[in-house]
């Protein structure tokens, strides 16, 4: 007996099936300042958006970003791993999503500074925001861009 699925189907089981390629990694450990508002309102920004979070007050984040590739200029005010990558300040959920998604060959994810309309950082004048891609060595690229 053959078995006929149809291109409709098939499609249809495997946009059911793409979550689980992030859903193997979404618990995120985000190094954080123990006064930061924005650092909080991000980690419930990943909660929201599926990711298991573990918040870890550090009194100085600079070394983690050190030890795990993080540019200088390239800051922020909190950094997180997620599935063997940096995430560094406020990018949004669904590029950390398809980060985990399409797992290239990078370091990680950074939004340096604190735009306003970023996850974290909401507020009435959103600004255009760019996610960058930081190569292992050192290349920066866009990886997404965000805003009006």
């Amino acid at each position: 007996m053959k078995l006929m699925i149809s291109t409709a189907l098939l499609a249809a089981v495997l946009a059911l099936a793409a979550p689980a390629a992030w859903a193997e990694n979404t618990k995120a450990v985000v190094y954080k300042s123990p006064t930061c508002g924005c650092c909080t309102k991000w980690i419930d920004h990943l909660e929201q958006n599926g990711f298991e979070v573990e918040a870890r007050d550090v009194p100085d984040v600079t070394p983690i970003k050190r030890a795990n590739g993080v540019p200088p200029g390239m800051t922020a005010c909190h950094t997180a791993m997620v599935g063997g990558y940096f995430i560094e300040g406020h990018v949004p959920a669904e590029d950390v999503k398809r980060l985990l998604e399409e797992h290239p060959q990078i370091a990680g994810l950074t939004v340096p500074g604190m735009p306003v309309g970023s996850p974290g950082m909401e507020g009435p004048r959103p600004e255009r925001y760019r996610v960058l891609a930081v190569g292992h060595d050192g290349k920066i690229s866009t990886f997404a861009t965000h805003g009006p």
